[in-house]
């Protein structure tokens, strides 16, 4: 999964959230690595919907213009959840594999 829609997934995570709202959030949840332009979020979000991992949840009109709100399906939770665990078990393994390479450059603790 790329590192954006990692972050719009997670970014609706916890409630709907409207265009907006994803990039503010994402920009958020990435300490400011990551900032979405419309274009780009809003073929992610065609894209991400299209695939079954969101749905609009409702759409209201907000000074003449019509704002659309995502949520995740159980699909979308159901990837965001393998994420989280493939990226967890590749931290793991990077870090023993630094605890190794510390234990041999430096030898064993007296």
């Amino acid at each position: 999964m790329q590192e954006p829609t990692f972050f719009i997934l997670t970014a609706l995570a916890e409630q709907p959230l409207h265009g907006y709202g994803v990039i503010r959030a994402v920009t958020e949840l990435s300490g400011g690595r990551i900032t979405l332009r419309a274009g780009t979020l809003y073929a992610a979000l065609d894209r991400l919907t299209e695939e079954g991992l969101l749905v609009v949840d409702r759409e209201e009109a907000v000074e003449g213009r019509l704002r659309r709100y995502y949520r995740l399906t159980d699909d979308g939770t159901g990837a965001l959840s393998a994420e989280v665990e493939r990226l967890r078990a590749n931290a793991a393994m990077a870090a023993a594999r630094l605890r190794r390479t510390t234990k041999l450059a430096f030898g064993p603790a007296s």
